[in-house]
């Protein structure tokens, strides 16, 4: 590829691979038909967690080893990145869901009664131990977006609302709505809560292992919280079901009854983009490179995705480790 690239969709994988392009001296436009970042990306309803440890409990390989570059990255652009770690925790009952996820990571350590209650002290009287991952990491996914979306713009970056394919490079970040080229790509739907419980403070990401209900609670500040985990084979856009609400509230309230009293102040579902081995792929169809397929791990892997794919454009002698090659 060489001249002006077009960048179609304006999601995190879109705004990461522009901001890449820009740092090696290409010129881009970014085109998509929401003037900002906003509802109708997937990445709006993100947890944010920078957790790739924690990931390792079900991703492949490369997620834990990418994932690792993310919290550097997402600082060196200017995001504020919260580097207080997450935890993970379980109720008496279920004791070995919380032994077999130590078996399966890595990048942790258990917690006594009285470590966890000197980080978290809301959680003790009701969890006696925890796996705690020290170097993961979160940020607030919509300041983010919002973040990378001005930086471009000030860099010089064109953003149109036309998302038809112009003449040229193409590099085509549209998520599921690229599945008229991508025959593979699937919807897994995802549904998230953000409740205001002024009487519960956490200073990290919470992670309750359930054999029913899991579930993960994202601190964002001033007693605010996203609470998520849902993962549903769907491609279907739209709200969120109220057994899937019910059964984060449920989740919710079993991590500490103060969430019990919480306000709801957003319900919200998308569908998230994913191949059969739920990993992303930098897939060439002629002149247009796809990089999709990032599942639930778009702000984790997107930094290295988009690495990957600027070195591709730059034609660095690398052959990126998800790239495709697409003869139909």
């Amino acid at each position: 590829m060489t001249g002006s690239i077009t960048i179609r969709g304006a999601g995190v994988v879109g705004l990461c691979v522009a901001t890449e392009l820009v740092a090696r001296g290409h010129a881009v436009t970014l085109r998509d038909p929401a003037a900002a970042p906003g509802s109708q990306a997937c990445s709006w309803w993100a947890g944010g967690m920078l957790a790739p440890w924690c990931e390792g409990f079900t991703a492949e390989e490369p997620v834990v080893r990418l994932g690792q570059q993310a919290a550097d990255w997402w600082a060196a652009q200017g995001v504020p990145v919260h580097r207080s770690g997450s935890l993970v925790v379980t109720l008496q009952r279920d004791r070995r869901e919380l032994d077999q996820f130590a078996r399966r990571t890595t990048g942790h350590r258990l917690l006594t009664g009285a470590e966890l209650a000197e980080l978290e002290p809301v959680l003790a009287d009701r969890h006696d131990r925890a796996l705690y991952f020290e170097s993961e990491a979160h940020i607030d996914p919509r300041a983010a977006l919002a973040h990378l979306h001005g930086r471009l713009q000030h860099a010089g970056v064109r953003f149109e609302q036309n998302d038809a394919a112009p003449d040229g490079p193409v590099i085509d970040c549209r998520g599921l709505a690229a599945r008229d080229n991508l025959r593979e790509l699937r919807g897994v739907r995802g549904e998230m809560l953000v409740l205001r419980a002024p009487d519960v403070t956490l200073n990290r990401p919470v992670r309750l292992l359930h054999p029913r209900f899991p579930l993960y609670i994202v601190p964002r500040g001033d007693g605010v919280f996203m609470l998520g985990a849902t993962q549903i084979e769907s491609a279907e856009h739209g709200r969120a079901t109220v057994r899937s609400v019910m059964e984060l509230l449920s989740a919710a309230y079993a991590l500490h009854p103060a969430f019990g009293e919480a306000e709801v102040m957003e319900i919200g579902a998308d569908a998230r983009p994913a191949f059969p081995d739920n990993l992303p792929r930098i897939t060439r169809k002629g002149d247009t490179l796809h990089v999709n397929g990032l599942f639930r791990h778009g702000f984790l892997l997107s930094p290295a995705v988009a690495r990957m794919t600027a070195a591709l454009v730059s034609r660095d002698n690398e052959i990126p480790e998800f790239y495709h090659e697409d003869h139909d």
